[in-house]
């Protein structure tokens, strides 16, 4: 499995794109569809997942849904129209042989998720490397972040790879040792 990075629009959100055999998943497509796009031509999109609704998020997800003409996921507590499945924590989305395991984060948002698969975590504005989220925006809310990170992301491995919504990637065994 390949993982590509992809800064995208004036918030600098990270876009991920995960590639196998032909086929991939977009994670968050926050803006410059037609960049987002060029990285997946000659490939079968079979989900964007999305961490949360921020428009920083999706700004993409309709141009980007309708050129790969794939389905969109997200917490039924962040449902947008454009959506076309609800995650539930705790599924498991089966990609490259293995499986994505959903993990319900809220308190950046009511329906913040996170995804897991192997030794990887895209944390969406969950958790950055040195930091957690911004639960100023409407429906955030920071006793439900501090639970999300101490009782959910912090049972993960030390090893595990976190690739946030922005800025560069971290551990959790960094990220541990700094608040836990």
């Amino acid at each position: 499995m390949n993982i590509k990075k992809l800064v995208v629009g004036p918030l600098q959100t990270n876009c991920y794109i995960l590639t196998s055999g032909g086929r991939g998943i977009i994670i968050d497509p926050g803006a410059e569809p037609d960049r987002i796009m060029k990285e997946v031509s000659g490939l079968t999109v079979d989900l964007i997942l999305l961490t949360h609704n921020h428009y920083d998020h999706i700004q993409a997800l309709l141009p980007v849904k309708e050129g790969v003409r794939s389905r969109v996921a997200i917490h039924a507590s962040d449902m947008i129209d454009i959506a076309d499945r609800e995650l539930m924590d705790g599924e498991k989305i089966p990609f490259d042989g293995n499986e994505i395991s959903v993990i319900y984060t809220p308190g950046h948002t009511p329906g913040s998720c996170c995804f897991y698969l192997k030794k990887y975590l895209f944390s969406g504005d969950t958790l950055f490397a040195g930091g957690w989220g911004n639960t100023m925006f409407p429906g955030g809310n920071e006793e439900d972040i501090f639970v999300s990170i101490k009782n959910k992301l912090m049972l993960l491995p030390d090893e595990t790879i976190i690739y946030p919504g922005h800025g560069a990637k971290t551990t959790i065994g960094e990220e541990r040792s700094l608040y836990f």
